[in-house]
C-alpha cells in the first residue's frame, strides 16, 4: 500500500500549487509574521528567515517522504508569487483520510485564492490518491478560514471544546507582545460526494497534477 504523497504539482486557472523551493524563504517568513497568521496558528514568533528555511528545506520535505502529509506552497500562475501555502498533516494512510490546512498571505486575501487551493487540493486528494476523508478544524473565531470551509463544501461535525491556543495582542503591552488564549476548535470534514454541492465557479476551475515537480 502506497504511504507516500507524490512530489506533485497541482495548476488551477489562477494558481500553481507546488513543493516549496529555497527561493520562497524571504516571502514565507513574511507572510508567517503577517498578525493573522500568528493570532491562528502556532508557528514561532517572531518568525525568521532561518525558521523559514529549515520548514523548506528539512521539516517539509521529511513529513512527505515519512508519509505524514504534504505542504504545497501556492503561487499565482501569471507572477510565480508566493499567495500562501496548502498543508495536509495528521494523514491515516489506512482510513484514507488527512486533515487539511491553509494561509494565504496578506496582500492576497479576499481574492478566493484560499478556496481555489483547498478545492484543488481536495479533488487531487479524491481522484488521484483514492483517499475518501478530508477534516478541517478552525478556531472558533476565526471566521474567514470558516468561510472557506463552507465554500468548498466541508460539512460542520461539531465543537471541540477548549482544544486549541490562539493569540492576541497584549494591549497593555507597550512593546506589543502577545497572549495566549484557549479557545474552542470546530471540526469540519469533506467527503467526496461533498464535492457535488461546490458551486460551479468553484467545481469547474478544475486542476492538474505533474508528478516529479523537480
Amino acid at each position: 500500500m502506497t504511504t507516500t504523497f507524490p512530489d506533485i504539482s497541482i495548476s488551477t486557472e489562477r494558481l500553481v500549487l507546488r513543493p516549496f523551493e529555497d527561493a520562497d524563504v524571504p516571502a514565507y517568513a513574511e507572510m508567517m509574521n503577517d498578525e493573522m497568521v500568528t493570532a491562528w496558528t502556532s508557528v514561532p514568533q517572531p518568525y525568521t528567515e532561518a525558521d523559514a528555511r529549515d520548514w523548506i528545506t528539512r521539516l517539509a520535505p521529511a513529513e512527505r517522504t515519512e508519509g505524514r502529509g504534504i505542504a504545497l506552497a501556492v503561487t499565482e500562475f501569471l507572477t510565480q508569487r508566493l499567495v500562501g501555502v496548502v498543508h495536509l498533516r495528521n494523514t491515516d494512510w489506512r482510513v484514507r483520510a488527512s486533515e487539511l490546512s491553509y494561509v494565504v498571505a496578506p496582500w492576497a486575501r479576499g481574492e478566493g485564492y484560499a478556496s481555489e487551493a483547498a478545492l484543488a487540493t481536495a479533488q487531487w486528494l479524491f481522484r488521484d490518491q483514492a483517499f475518501e476523508r478530508i477534516e478541517l478544524r478552525t478556531a472558533a473565531d476565526n471566521t474567514a478560514a470558516q468561510q472557506v470551509a463552507q465554500k468548498i463544501g466541508c460539512i460542520s461535525e461539531g465543537v471541540l471544546r477548549g482544544a486549541w491556543i490562539a493569540r492576541m495582542r497584549n494591549g497593555g503591552d507597550p512593546f506589543g507582545g502577545w497572549l495566549e488564549v484557549r479557545t474552542d476548535l470546530i471540526v469540519w470534514s469533506l467527503l467526496p460526494e461533498d464535492l457535488e454541492g461546490v458551486s460551479d465557479n468553484l467545481a469547474d476551475s478544475g486542476f492538474s497534477a505533474y508528478s516529479d515537480w523537480n
